[in-house]
């Protein structure tokens, strides 16, 4: 049986791209990496040497620089009976602080910090964490209340809050709010980079094999939309085939790896959030952390999430790379394109920034509205669908997705069968309006 037309073009335009090393590189190693970059940091915090910091400190008031306490990080030197200005002179200290002698009687104390170097963030929050204490016990001790220390102490509350949702069964699920919103922003962040870098390819391909001249040769053998539509096909399944193994790897990691990695101990507290029975949780401190690890540990739960994510991806990228084939279709180099890009560009970063704010209320009509608003949807839904909205709202975005599908094809599909033809002159938005109409 032949193969049909489309077909053909489709099948040429994914394996011209999955056969590529950059392909097998990205897929296979990315997941990889983006776990590395994600514990890099605290692996150079633990085993790099940390730098430390001499300050001398210039104490006007006469009753903070002894009670400062010296870390890892910041070394303090008490210099009473000393000016600024000795101070500033002296080579045995890369910062001086300036306390003012009002620093207990004014609201908002204002101290200096003079240094040589670049301040970091470690050296300014140790000096005011230290201060802010001695500054509040000072005050504290103004009332003269017997046992304030021990009453302080037995007052002190660390509340561990554990979230619950119930569904219609009325059966408990704990849920970590922070994991949803990582793994919202991490998902809308995928789709933003697939949108742009899939989108385009596709606006690529079309400007070179019609500088080329190849097009005006495949197109008396293939209609102009049949072959659009090949290219943006052909390389939707390229962006599928990628999530799908992306999807494949971060359920084998969740199933094997992480159970490997992680503790008896945690393990048990994971089995118990995931259970439902929160008292037998051992580390009830660290009870976001658990809940995380449990959401991450269900495997089910991240086939879910990345399907879902692939067919917003599907019907997110088929509309704007419709748009960056009309595009391709209209100019003849890329610099004559960056001006009409801006039309898919746009609103792929508004719908980014829509998402982070979807991520941080998802109940919000921000939220909402921009999570059905088809040019927005795919990056805001995504940020969402990690809390758990209702099912109805995840369909309505889907079925006007849809539709938007549907009308960004049908206007590009009027400007390629045109545009692929026209040369020399890179169209004004009027002229392209007017391909539209024809």
């Amino acid at each position: 049986m032949s193969k049909s037309k489309i077909g053909i073009v489709i099948e040429r335009e994914y394996l011209e791209r999955v056969k590529k090393k950059s392909f097998i590189f990205t897929t296979l190693l990315m997941p990889l990496l983006m776990l590395l970059l994600m514990a890099l940091p605290a692996l150079l915090m633990t085993f790099v040497d940390k730098s430390e910091t001499t300050v001398l400190v210039v104490d006007n008031s006469h009753k903070i620089d002894t009670r400062l306490k010296s870390t890892d990080e910041v070394r303090f030197i008490p210099v009473p009976d000393i000016t600024l200005d000795s101070a500033l002179r002296r080579d045995d200290a890369s910062a001086v602080l300036m306390i003012p002698d009002n620093v207990f009687d004014s609201r908002r104390p204002s101290l200096k910090l003079y240094t040589s170097e670049p301040s970091s963030m470690i050296t300014e929050s140790a000096v005011t964490s230290q201060i802010n204490k001695i500054i509040e016990d000072e005050r504290l001790r103004h009332y003269d209340i017997a046992d304030l220390d021990k009453i302080m102490a037995e007052v002190e509350s660390n509340v561990a809050l554990s979230t619950l949702r119930i569904d219609d069964e009325e059966e408990e699920e704990a849920i970590s709010s922070g994991l949803s919103y990582a793994i919202g922003i991490g998902m809308s962040f995928v789709l933003y980079m697939f949108l742009l870098i899939y989108g385009q390819m596709v606006m690529t391909s079309i400007i070179e094999e019609k500088g080329n001249r190849v097009l005006e040769v495949v197109v008396t053998s293939v209609k102009p939309a049949q072959l659009m539509m090949g290219k943006i096909l052909g390389v939707a399944l390229v962006a599928v085939t990628q999530m799908v193994l992306w999807g494949v790897l971060l359920a084998a990691m969740s199933a094997y790896l992480l159970p490997a990695l992680l503790p008896a101990e945690a393990m048990a507290d994971i089995a118990a959030v995931q259970a439902g029975n929160l008292d037998a949780v051992g580390d009830v401190e660290s009870i976001e952390v658990i809940q995380a690890l449990a959401s991450l540990s269900q495997v089910g739960n991240i086939v879910s999430l990345v399907g879902l994510m692939t067919i917003f991806l599907v019907l997110g990228f088929l509309m704007y790379s419709s748009i960056f084939a009309a595009v391709g279709s209209a100019v003849d180099n890329i610099q004559d394109a960056s001006q009409l890009t801006s039309f898919a560009v746009f609103p792929i970063i508004f719908g980014l920034i829509f998402a982070m704010v979807a991520a941080a209320d998802p109940t919000g009509p921000v939220a909402f509205w921009a999570s059905i608003f088809p040019l927005t949807s795919p990056m805001v839904m995504v940020a969402r669908i990690p809390f758990g909205i209702p099912s109805w709202e995840i369909w309505l975005s889907l079925g006007l997705l849809v539709i938007g599908f549907l009308g960004s094809v049908w206007m590009a599909g009027k400007i390629y069968r045109v545009g692929i033809f026209m040369y020399g002159k890179k169209p004004s938005v009027k002229e392209i309006i007017r391909w539209i109409r024809y």
